[in-house]
């Protein structure tokens, strides 16, 4: 397993509230551009779907296609994450989605995390190989 590091920042944020929720939450969905730089070099363009408690809280569920550079090898490839948000911070458990990577990172899979609070940059982290 190779551990890759990035940050990231976002490029662009597109939300729209899907359904207003009992109790002033909310479900969401976000189309999201971020730049990463590091180990991963890549635009990211990422859906999401969030929902949001009444507290400003959120759990939220997405996927991401990375075009770059992870490494070495260019590409691209998706991640599932599955995440939350705690007023603070925003998290993510991150998950190589099987058989999404494509030129040299096809075959890629791995694990990861993210990380982003309220003043950029995020950081991304990424534990794979190439199978």
């Amino acid at each position: 397993m190779v551990h890759a590091k990035s940050t990231f920042t976002v490029k662009s944020w597109d939300e729209s509230t899907q359904q207003e929720l009992d109790g002033a939450g909310k479900i969401t969905r976000a189309s999201i551009v971020q730049e990463f730089t590091g180990d991963l070099e890549a635009t990211g363009s990422a859906e999401m779907l969030m929902c949001y408690g009444s507290d400003g809280m959120a759990d939220y569920v997405g996927y991401q296609r990375f075009t770059g550079r992870l490494g070495e090898r260019s590409g691209s490839f998706v991640l599932r994450g599955i995440g939350g948000y705690d007023g603070t911070n925003a998290t993510a458990a991150l998950t190589v989605v099987p058989g999404s990577g494509t030129g040299e990172l096809a075959g890629l899979r791995g694990t990861g995390r993210s990380v982003v609070g309220h003043q950029p940059p995020g950081t991304l982290t990424l534990d794979y190989d190439l199978g």
